[in-house]
């Protein structure tokens, strides 16, 4: 894949005007300040989150904002500096569903070169049943495999590792996958018919 030029225009050390060019001892165009000869890196994003379990049953939560706005996701969110991946999991798991979790392991890792991202899913248990809407979720609920809203899921990759956990469970088993994630575009929103999202 050919390297993606940034997306800075603007020096945020000195407010100047930015141009796309390979800095010297670089070997792709990066946004650079002849003002202040700062160089302005662009890297992949880090989205951390959690597959967690509470009796045989998965926590999902169906998403208030955009994208994807009032379909089924995994607690997930943007890694923040300062933490880990395992942290920046269990944070978001109780930002997005207000609860706990214990026994993370590293479960899930798919990196989306298309747009600059890299998912961490960690497996968890909940720690006890209680959990409710944070203020990006309209609805936090647990899905056994047969209840699984899977036309209605945000995400492939979600589906992904939701059909790879629930065969892995079979023979209790759950290896690290990494794996990457190709462009495959999104079925149409209709947000009065939210079915018409697939997994497919």
């Amino acid at each position: 894949m050919d390297p993606i030029p940034s997306t800075v225009k603007f020096c945020s050390a000195c407010g100047n005007k930015v141009v796309q060019q390979v800095p010297e001892g670089d070997n792709r165009l990066r946004a650079y300040c002849h003002g202040c000869n700062t160089v302005h890196y662009s890297n992949p994003r880090v989205i951390v989150g959690c597959l967690p379990v509470y009796e045989g049953k998965v926590l999902l939560c169906r998403r208030a904002i955009e994208p994807r706005l009032g379909l089924w996701t995994l607690p997930a969110g943007y890694m923040e500096n300062g933490e880990t991946t395992m942290q920046g999991a269990a944070r978001e798991t109780w930002e997005e569903a207000r609860a706990r979790v214990h026994k993370q392991q590293l479960y899930r890792v798919f990196d989306l070169p298309h747009i600059d991202q890299i998912y961490m899913f960690y497996l968890c248990f909940l720690e006890d049943e209680s959990f409710s809407p944070g203020p990006e979720s309209q609805e936090v609920a647990l899905f056994s495999e047969g209840d699984i809203p899977w036309d209605e899921m945000a995400f492939p990759v979600i589906c992904d590792a939701l059909k790879e956990y629930f065969d892995d469970r079979k023979n209790s088993n759950f290896p690290v996958r990494v794996s990457s994630a190709h462009w495959r575009k999104p079925s149409p929103i209709h947000y009065s018919a939210p079915s018409q999202v697939s997994c497919a």
